[in-house]
């Protein structure tokens, strides 16, 4: 995969605004799908979305500096990974959701963690020095077999999109991921105009294309596909105009859970209790 130029972004609050930066090979599984959706083989039809309970906010820590992660709150315990301080894509701080801390007067106090990379879910520890602390009330559910993408705040179910999501041989993980950063894409790139990086990774593909099997939920310019279907190689897809949306809202450190579903025999007579929402 090529070496292309992204912008870099202020995320969650604004646009992405103007400055260009170099986009690694990160693989974020964009050009698999150089084939059309209707081309693979697709999957039964989706079903109706049903909304999930998510939290209402999620701490965040902001890295000020370079951290390492250790598999327990002792740095004499086994060290697991350094996270740097900036993302690799656009350059923005590295943001990554709090599940615990500890508060133990005199000595240092301690965050447990999402971490970045492989493997999928993995968390640590990290000391709280260093770090400034953040919340957001922003959370993403991707459901698999609805194949729609359902955005929280405040735990408050206030969008529903259509979305490609991955096929039967390369499927979307599942999990608790978060966002890692939220890159504008170049007009003639694969997946632009936005694409949210997560922090998921294709459990089939150890790499793509030169890069880390990254899982991305990105448009369809120059790559296509039909809303609803299964036919992506773990990436999820959905409309160009959803991407602007997200983009505008959603930052770093965002969560974002891929439950794991049965879907109910189609068609239902189950109503879902939202309907489809335009982007804003």
């Amino acid at each position: 995969m090529r070496s292309v130029r992204a912008h870099r972004g202020r995320l969650g609050t604004a646009p992405a605004r103007a400055g260009r930066l170099r986009l690694r090979s990160i693989a974020l599984l964009l050009l698999v799908a150089g084939t059309p959706a209707t081309a693979g083989a697709v999957s039964a039809a989706p079903t109706k979305a049903k909304p999930m309970a998510v939290e209402p906010a999620q701490r965040l820590a902001r890295l000020l500096s370079a951290h390492e992660a250790f598999s327990k709150p002792d740095r004499h315990s086994a060290r697991l990974l350094l996270v740097r301080a900036r993302r690799p894509i656009t350059g923005t701080r590295t943001v990554l959701p709090v599940i615990g801390r500890t508060a133990h007067r005199g000595k240092p106090a301690w965050l447990h963690v999402r971490l970045p990379g492989r493997p999928n879910g993995r968390t640590g520890w990290i000391t709280k020095s260093g770090t400034a602390h953040a919340l957001t009330s922003w959370h993403i559910v991707v459901r698999a077999s609805p194949r729609r993408v359902m955005v929280y705040r405040w735990s408050r179910l206030v969008r529903v999109f259509k979305a490609i999501v991955g096929k039967p041989s390369t499927p979307t993980p599942l999990g608790e991921f978060f966002v890692e950063e939220s890159v504008r894409m170049p007009a003639d790139s694969v997946g632009a105009p936005f694409a949210l990086a997560l922090s998921a990774h294709s459990t089939v593909l150890q790499e793509f294309a030169g890069g880390p099997g990254q899982i991305a939920i990105h448009g369809l310019d120059n790559i296509g596909g039909v809303l609803g279907t299964a036919v992506s190689h773990g990436c999820v897809r959905v409309a160009n105009s959803t991407t602007r949306w997200l983009s505008q809202r959603i930052g770093p450190g965002v969560p974002v859970q891929s439950p794991a579903e049965r879907a109910p025999p189609w068609p239902t007579s189950r109503r879902t209790v939202v309907k489809m929402g335009k982007p804003a």
